[in-house]
């Protein structure tokens, strides 16, 4: 269901994860909270998903999470509502992902499927539901 939350939640993640990489960059942090929501095992919704404990870096950091760009979150913002009414874009089917230079206590049991700018995206090794597509630019 899309709603004020979810988009607000999307839009959010999107900009904490994301905000310094390019739209596609920033549209597989926004499908990957999204595969979780539809994936069993995870929370049913986008703030649940975004909000779940140890599940992304910013939510528990301590920090302001206030914006502080207004530019990028105006395109998080974008990115987050197109993804919810539209779906996914890219479509890896990635329900996890790590910048380059973490060392995720999950890695061992995911399979790595791509990386695309700063992070690595995983799948889970039996819940391949699709064949990921790969997006241009994603090793």
């Amino acid at each position: 269901m899309i709603t004020i939350a979810a988009a607000t939640c999307l839009a959010m993640n999107v900009y904490w994860e994301a905000r310094n990489q390019s739209v596609d960059g920033q549209r597989l942090v926004a499908e990957v909270t999204m595969e979780r929501v539809a994936t069993p095992g995870f929370p049913d919704t986008v703030c649940e998903v975004v909000w779940e404990h140890r599940a992304f870096s910013w939510t528990e950091d301590g920090k302001s999470d206030e914006p502080t760009d207004p530019e990028a979150y105006l395109l998080a913002q974008i990115i987050a509502n197109e993804t919810l009414l539209n779906g996914c874009d890219l479509c890896t089917g990635a329900t996890h992902y790590a910048t380059i230079n973490a060392d995720p206590y999950w890695a061992d049991d995911l399979q790595i499927i791509g990386m695309y700018g700063n992070h690595i995206f995983y799948i889970e090794r039996t819940a391949r539901m699709h064949p990921p597509r790969r997006p241009e630019g994603m090793k």
